[in-house]
């Protein structure tokens, strides 16, 4: 018997059983036609199994690289030593808690945390509409193309790279430097400077990740029906009338999905390039949460503290997610759950 002969019979083994458990229960027979056509996930998972197999691998990885580690976070309230136990050697409580709300490093690094994240979510987020509405104006397909591969190219460098450019072109002797001192000003050390940090790493971010940002908008923008255009320009609409009423609403709900993304990552600042760039000279504005549990909880082993942090900083990116899903789904309707 082949499969789908299988999967026939077993259907039609359920719905009898089904019939017959409906009329032990009373029912009438006419009533039972809603429920016979209804898929339960008996049937689609016997009908449809060879798809569901395709999530057996992604379950997995999730299970053991996202879930099975969250045990480890019980070291936040035991004292963990290496060479012990790997769930800590005897219970503290909220001691390292109180640690970490006493100490005004953390502190320093939380603001610094909340500041960057804000700035970047303020003026890169932004970006890449901006610039897939510009693409999507382009009428020259050659041109598109060619300025597509472009704003795309940075993105493919490594973080090292990205970060060896900046420190060059900042340096002493660097081009920014040199174009300064062409025009008759003094050289500014910029990777001295703690107030120019902020600057230099949000600048770097727009030219690492913008263009690579428009690439979910530009498909967004595909589905809009050009009906929907026709329209507007009959009503006498130009084209920033268009941009204003019939782009910018097709790709809201990618733009709300998105930005309840990055609010939900808005705690987690790129650790990397700011490990890469910053010196003891920039601890004022360059040190963020993830290069402070960097020091405390890999150079310093003190590894129940860092969980502690590290706890306590995905309760505030669970909680800004949860909120910002919740206000997005009763002011716009447009929700990720």
């Amino acid at each position: 018997m082949s499969i789908n002969n299988e999967v026939v019979l077993a259907d039609a083994v359920e719905l009898r059983e089904e019939e017959e458990d409906r009329q032990r229960r009373g029912g009438g027979g006419r009533r039972a036609h809603p429920r016979r056509n209804r898929l339960t996930w008996r049937r689609a998972l016997r009908r449809d199994w060879r798809l569901y197999s395709l999530l057996v691998l992604p379950l997995l990885f999730l299970l053991i690289f996202r879930y099975v580690p969250m045990a480890g976070n019980v070291i936040a309230f035991r004292r963990f030593r290496p060479g012990g136990s790997m769930f800590g050697d005897e219970w503290v409580g909220l001691r390292y808690i109180e640690l970490f709300i006493n100490d005004p490093t953390f502190w320093r690094a939380f603001w610094n945390t909340v500041i960057l994240g804000s700035v970047t979510l303020l003026i890169v987020f932004p970006l890449p509409i901006i610039l897939a509405l510009m693409f999507n104006e382009l009428r020259s397909r050659r041109f598109k193309r060619i300025a597509q591969s472009i704003s795309y190219l940075p993105h493919f460098m490594s973080i090292v790279i990205v970060a060896g450019m900046v420190l060059q072109l900042t340096a002493l002797r660097g081009s920014i430097n040199q174009g300064i001192e062409f025009f008759g000003g003094q050289p500014i050390p910029f990777m001295q400077l703690p107030e120019w940090f902020r600057t230099i790493y949000v600048s770097s971010e727009i030219w690492q990740t913008v263009g690579w940002g428009t690439i979910l908008y530009l498909a967004a923008l595909t589905t809009i029906d050009p009906q929907l255009y026709e329209a507007a320009r009959i009503d006498g609409a130009n084209r920033w009338r268009q941009i204003w009423h019939v782009t910018l609403p097709g790709i809201r709900p990618t733009m709300i999905v998105l930005l309840i993304l990055n609010i939900g990552t808005f705690m987690a600042v790129g650790f990397e390039k700011v490990l890469l760039l910053y010196n003891p000279l920039l601890y004022p504005t360059a040190d963020v949460i993830s290069t402070y549990l960097y020091r405390v909880g890999i150079i310093s082993s003190n590894f129940s503290y860092a969980t502690a942090i590290g706890l306590f900083e995905a309760l505030i990116g669970l909680t800004l997610i949860l909120t910002a899903n919740a206000i997005s789904k009763r002011t716009v309707g447009t929700s990720l759950w």
